[in-house]
């Protein structure tokens, strides 16, 4: 009997792990069954789903009116957890490391890889804020006035019409003299 209350004792003592945590712990060990499997796209897919599951915590913490993020996991030929429109993660050539890349106009740039999805976590938060960073900057900037073109004020337009028709007139005189002194 003494027995049993020290089982018990040792059960009470012994913390529940929470559904969620069982739960990971279980997908993370069927990636990594799976990843030996030949099956190997639905390991990279597992892997990117328990990734997005640990980036949950970050992406609540982004306000409403943020609308820079578009968080999903595309199922093409190569799987990716998409962060924003430039931005996801895939998986490395051995289909365990993550690699968190950014399409530039010059090409993709590698923004961190690692085996671990805590190093990726933090990434994707420096990511993250950056862009956020980025957004306030662009909000907050002003354009520059541009100064509304003025008129000048108008010229009259006889006075160049006068001095125009006087030379003319000067001209035509002194063709006119011209012409009757060369024929003398």
């Amino acid at each position: 009997m003494a027995e049993a209350q020290n089982i018990g004792d040792e059960a009470s003592e012994v913390r529940p792990t929470r559904l969620r945590d069982a739960l990971r712990k279980a997908r993370i060990e069927a990636a990594d069954r799976t990843g030996v499997v030949v099956d190997l796209r639905d390991a990279e897919v597992a892997r990117l789903e328990i990734l997005s599951e640990a980036l949950d915590p970050l992406f609540a913490q982004i306000p409403d009116t943020v609308d820079l993020f578009d968080r999903g996991i595309s199922q093409g030929e190569t799987p990716r957890l998409w962060i924003d429109v430039v931005a996801h993660i895939v998986m490395g050539r051995d289909k365990r490391a993550y690699r968190f890349v950014q399409d530039t106009r010059f090409g993709r740039i590698l923004i961190a890889e690692s085996h671990d999805v805590p190093v990726i976590v933090d990434a994707v938060t420096d990511y993250v804020a950056r862009r956020m960073v980025e957004r306030e900057h662009a909000l907050v900037a002003t354009p520059v006035a541009i100064p509304a073109p003025t008129e000048e004020p108008r010229r009259s337009r006889f006075w160049p019409f006068a001095f125009g028709f006087i030379l003319g007139a000067l001209a035509l005189f002194g063709l006119a003299l011209f012409a009757s002194l060369s024929s003398i």
